[in-house]
């Protein structure tokens, strides 16, 4: 029983010094100013859309060459 209480005060007092240390922690980060959070993002969605159109110009391409391909090959072999 005695082990009990140990475990669970020393779990308590761990809790807490965990929480005292991510306050501490949390001071010294430097948060992102409105602007370059605004900045960022709209980097980010400008990365995502030309990476999709990329892809989608990469899928027709695909797309088209391989169907030409089973056409050619099918009237071949027929």
């Amino acid at each position: 029983m005695a082990d009990e209480i140990t475990i669970q005060r020393g779990a308590w007092e761990r809790l807490r010094e965990y929480y005292q240390e991510v306050k501490i922690e949390m001071k010294r980060v430097t948060w992102p100013t409105k602007q370059e959070t605004y900045a960022t993002t709209v980097l980010v969605l400008a990365c995502t859309f030309a990476f999709a159109l990329f892809f989608w110009i990469c899928d027709m391409v695909f797309q088209n060459a391989i169907g030409k391909l089973l056409i050619y090959l099918s009237h071949r072999f027929i």
